[in-house]
């Protein structure tokens, strides 16, 4: 009777033993899987250099697509722009290499790559900001310095080809102005003439009148076109505060904020990136001036909306290397930034709710100040 429960035990051990083989075949079956994914991955990451080599650039294309959908990297999307831009399709040559540096703000060849499809087309301002970057970020390649004065010289042609565009435009505006002064000058000299046979004293009092009246018109043709001017001037300034978009990296920032020449303008890209993602934007690409730039900015709009400024002025705390940035700030730097935060940032009339993020804030922005105090 001892003998009985052996039999259960055995089958127990035995069906253990089978179901340790079956998890070792699935993890088997798995890493296969994963091996034949990786090989795959690199076997269409080769023949799409292979086919680029070839002047098989479809095909090319077609490999790079593939390595994309497995893995996006810069460098993939960045490859298949190239690819794209021997075939002459520059707007997805363009549209890949942006989605190179959403991944890699810093990828030159990007930068390069996308420069020489805006070029092709005629976005040449935009070109011109692309191949500045890249000599910047890389200026002792040859190539990249070359492919920048090209740039340089074609858009600065455009630019005179425009000015010369309005000068003959106004050139004939001012004719058609002349040829109505002449018309007018011949009307009234043949009414003056005709006058003075009748009455020498009338035609003369006529004369002074209409005299009077042309320096008259003059003064106001002046105030009109001054007029003009500033109107379009207004609208400009407008038209730029309308085209503002939010940044998504810092190189993107550092264009939209130097082609901002007004501070309300500049104030208003500020308002418009969530300050949250101020760290995500600069990475580690924030430089001295446009941090100073920056602080010297939310000082504008401080009072108005104290609460976004303060939120700002947080989150760029928060930005990499921010501390060492400060910290190697020149005097001039350190004493603007310091002149910003007691005449706008430490006056009596801040809401006691934000005091506190205030005071805790102006160590980190005035380096230095606890220890001269002490």
């Amino acid at each position: 009777m001892a003998g009985v429960p052996r039999k259960p035990d055995r089958d127990r051990s035995m069906e253990f033993k089978g179901f340790l083989n079956d998890l070792k075949d699935w993890d088997d079956l798995l890493k296969d899987k994963d091996e034949k994914l990786k090989g795959h991955a690199r076997q269409n990451k080769k023949p799409g250099n292979e086919y680029f080599k070839q002047k098989r650039f479809l095909e090319a294309i077609e490999c790079y697509s593939r390595s994309i959908a497995l893995s996006p990297t810069s460098v993939a999307f960045a490859n298949r722009a190239m690819a794209y831009l021997k075939l002459r399709r520059f707007e997805e040559a363009e549209n890949d290499c942006t989605e190179a540096l959403n991944l890699d703000d810093r990828y030159v060849k990007a930068y390069s790559r996308r420069a020489t499809a805006r070029k092709e087309l005629g976005k040449l301002k935009a070109s011109l900001e692309d191949a500045d970057f890249a000599v910047r970020l890389d200026p002792n390649t040859q190539e990249l310095r070359k492919q920048y004065s090209e740039i340089k010289a074609l858009y600065e042609k455009e630019v005179a080809n425009r000015k010369s565009g309005a000068l003959k435009e106004a050139s004939k505006e001012s004719q058609r102005a002349d040829g109505l002064q002449v018309e007018s000058k011949i009307i009234q000299d043949d009414y003056l003439i005709s006058n003075r046979v009748h009455n020498a004293a009338a035609s003369s009092h006529k004369s002074s009148v209409v005299k009077n009246e042309r320096v008259q018109h003059k003064h106001e043709l002046k105030a009109s076109l001054h007029d003009v001017a500033s109107r379009a001037a207004s609208r400009a300034v407008a038209s730029a505060a309308k085209n503002i978009t939010s940044p998504k990296s810092a190189y993107e920032f550092e264009v939209s904020w130097r082609a901002l020449s007004d501070d309300s303008a500049q104030a208003q890209l500020l308002k418009m990136i969530p300050p949250h993602t101020l760290p995500q934007i600069f990475k580690n690409a924030l430089s001295a001036p446009i941090l100073v730039d920056i602080i010297k900015c939310i000082g504008t709009f401080f009072k108005e909306d104290t609460e976004s400024a303060i939120s700002l002025l947080d989150n760029m705390v928060k930005v990499p290397r921010f501390d060492m940035i400060i910290m190697c700030l020149s005097a001039k730097d350190h004493s603007e930034v310091r002149q910003v935060w007691e005449e706008i940032f430490s006056t009596r009339d801040i809401p006691v709710a934000h005091t506190e993020a205030l005071a805790r804030l102006q160590p980190k922005y005035c380096f230095g100040e606890q220890q001269e105090k002490n």
